[in-house]
């Protein structure tokens, strides 16, 4: 799909359920995140979760390529590092929705097939190689998507959660690009499944296991 691939895959309306996704914010916000803070949170996810993701990305797009297509040790070694549920269980459901696009737009690909035999359910990572494989998506470019989404998905939360100028969502990310330069270089440093980082949060973890107690939420995690 040549040079709109991985604009696709980078774009926040794509119909994959991921505006149901928060990136972390909405839980933070109810700790006592206040709007000021938004550009250190975006710092820490760029430094912890989003290293892992953008790894865990690459290495299935890596495995994409191989036969047969095996997902199986980067699922594994993904599920290892994302220690709580509701985080688990909202990467399931975004890889979900990935799964469904890939299958739509190249059924027969034998990237998107080898989801289909993922067991458990491909988390959003792992969904997103197979996706990138399908749309002929470079490593860097896929490590790039991973890393903007994160940062889009927090500020577009943010608009909802704690409004304020829309135009601040553009300044924090192009603020935080050599955090997102960095992330992306670690994520293609990653060589096995085994060396994926475990970059975490003990804040974001915490509050992803308040938030799924909460009855009044807009957003998965």
């Amino acid at each position: 799909m040549g040079a709109l691939g991985p604009l696709l895959l980078a774009d926040g309306r794509l119909p994959v359920g991921a505006y149901t996704y928060s990136a972390g914010l909405e839980p933070a916000v109810a700790a006592g995140l206040t709007r000021d803070r938004i550009p250190a949170l975006l710092r820490a996810r760029l430094r912890t979760t989003a290293v892992t993701e953008a790894a865990a990305t690459v290495l299935a797009l890596r495995a994409a390529g191989r036969d047969p297509v095996d997902y199986g040790p980067v699922q594994h070694a993904l599920q290892a590092r994302t220690p709580a549920a509701p985080l688990r269980a909202a990467s399931t459901t975004l890889g979900r929705g990935v799964h469904r696009l890939a299958r739509r737009l190249a059924p027969d690909h034998p990237a998107v097939r080898g989801l289909a035999t993922a067991h458990p359910r491909p988390l959003r990572p792992v969904a997103l190689g197979a996706l990138g494989a399908a749309l002929g998506t470079g490593e860097e470019e896929l490590a790039y998507a991973v890393v903007y989404d994160e940062l889009q998905t927090v500020t577009s939360a943010a608009l909802k959660l704690l409004p304020g100028d829309p135009l601040d969502s553009v300044a924090w990310i192009l603020a935080a690009e050599p955090d997102a330069a960095d992330a992306v270089a670690n994520a293609l440093a990653v060589t096995t499944p085994d060396t994926l980082p475990a970059r975490t949060a003990p804040l974001t973890e915490q509050w992803a296991l308040d938030h799924e107690r909460s009855e009044r939420r807009l957003f998965l995690a």
